[in-house]
């Protein structure tokens, strides 16, 4: 990827609307200084539509453009990604064409973390099954040129983790919306700690979400949702390790409602720029 962005002329960054903080690779920011930037914020149908708008006034600037995408379902997202790389690299196309040099089409790397939607983007814009696409991380291996637009040729580029969490709520984050492989991942703890980060965002939602009591506890939430579920164990006792398996799919799939785990206000600025 380092070597690639030498021949690029901007980064399409795609993070995850419900942890763009998390989402986003710090090492990229080292990689990608200078580089124009369009951050699209993937899956926001699942998103909190408030915090997502926030989200976007926190990230852009001069050089970075960020628009909220729900690229499985909005047939118009591949038109609106095209026309916002565009209009971010307008200035430099015109000042080619003011010294009567034609611009040829932009090209533009696609980098995000695993299971963002970064293939399943490339395959809208370009209008066909050009890369392959599935729920789960590590699906892209390499790095492939596909030509979106007459005016855009895009770089699909694996999905990449950082090596080291400084934050231990990133990980926990990540984890919860399935960007870390599940088979190394124990979900009961996993999902008590994404039910405490809700709890904080959104107080009270999941206690009528599941009929627990008020002000309930991680185990007390799993054990209501293990109730209201039927979820019991051979001996009639309420399975949370199940509940917990149900609680982080369900999540993941946005039958939770529109959920955001990671809030503008909360981040480093720095991370954000």
């Amino acid at each position: 990827m380092e070597e690639r962005l030498r021949a690029v002329d901007m980064i399409i960054e795609l993070r995850d609307a419900r942890m763009p903080n998390a989402s986003i690779n710090p090492i990229l920011k080292e990689l990608a200084s200078g580089k124009p930037r369009l951050i699209l914020l993937s899956k926001s149908d699942m998103a909190d539509p408030i915090a997502t708008k926030k989200w976007i006034e926190a990230l852009k600037n001069e050089n970075v453009a960020c628009l909220a995408v729900d690229i499985m379902h909005d047939s118009s997202c591949a038109k609106k990604i095209i026309k916002e790389a565009l209009l971010l690299m307008e200035k430099k196309r015109e000042a080619k064409r003011a010294k009567g040099i034609r611009p040829r089409a932009i090209r533009a790397m696609a980098c995000g973390i695993p299971n963002v939607g970064k293939s399943t983007m490339i395959n809208r814009i370009a209008r066909k099954n050009t890369v392959k696409a599935a729920d789960k991380p590590g699906v892209t291996k390499s790095l492939t040129w596909i030509h979106a637009d007459e005016e855009l040729d895009v770089l699909d580029t694996p999905g990449v983790l950082w090596p080291k969490f400084d934050d231990e709520k990133i990980g926990i984050v990540l984890a919860a919306l399935g960007s870390i492989n599940d088979d190394i991942l124990n979900k009961k703890s996993l999902a008590m700690d994404t039910i405490r980060i809700i709890q904080n965002h959104y107080p009270g939602y999941l206690e009528e979400l599941y009929d627990a009591e008020k002000d309930a506890n991680p185990n007390g939430i799993l054990k209501a949702l293990a109730n209201k579920r039927n979820l019991k164990k051979e001996n009639d006792e309420l399975d949370t390790k199940r509940a917990a398996e149900l609680f982080l799919y369900e999540l993941r799939k946005g039958k939770l409602g529109r959920l955001t785990l990671e809030h503008a206000q909360e981040s480093d600025q720095e991370v954000l720029e």
